[in-house]
């Protein structure tokens, strides 16, 4: 087997399905394993633990000198595809739960809909102070639900500065929004 994986993986590189073939059958079950002793969860998880991982190493392969080498290299992919997984999880419960208490948090005897216009009208505001750029930003990140890649493609600037702008631009409005609270 050692000296087929410098071959398997030359051949994935290259894009032989074959060798995607003969990868997937190989070592599904050793990335299974992996996935089911990172995240603990359930059958159906970590099979989609495991798709997205071996796209990723489709992806992704280069040749790997050794099987030592290519095991470590494909645990590293699975424990990341793993905690991304999970990252994505967690913010989409917690989109959820700030859902759920903005209808909780309504005071008895007031519309919802008109409470839940006033905030939206209130961070449109506080919105449009901010820097032209910054609010374009916002529109596509979270209007139009583009990727940070594609905003930062079509703003000609790196993801980095999209991801940082977006992150100082956010705090702002989230210390506004405490500071508005407190009053």
């Amino acid at each position: 087997m050692p000296e087929s994986i410098p071959k398997l993986t030359a051949a994935m590189a290259a894009g032989d399905a074959r060798a995607v073939e003969a990868f997937y059958r190989e070592y599904f079950d050793f990335m299974y394993r992996q996935a089911k002793q990172l995240t603990g969860r359930d059958e159906a998880f970590c099979l989609d633990v495991v798709q997205d991982a071996v796209i990723r190493v489709i992806r992704t392969v280069r040749p790997a000198a050794s099987e030592a080498q290519f095991f470590a290299w494909l645990r590293l992919v699975t424990q990341t595809v793993a905690y991304d997984v999970l990252k994505a999880e967690s913010r989409r419960r917690r989109r959820e739960t700030v859902f759920a208490e903005v209808g909780s948090a309504v005071k008895p005897g007031f519309d919802a809909n008109d409470e839940v216009r006033d905030r939206l009208d209130w961070i449109g505001s506080e919105i449009a102070k901010l820097d032209p750029e910054i609010v374009r930003m916002i529109e596509l990140r979270f209007e139009k639900r583009w990727t940070l890649t594609r905003v930062a493609a079509a703003m000609g600037v790196s993801i980095g500065t999209v991801d940082g702008r977006l992150r100082r631009a956010l705090r702002e409005l989230r210390d506004a929004a405490a500071e508005a609270k407190s009053e």
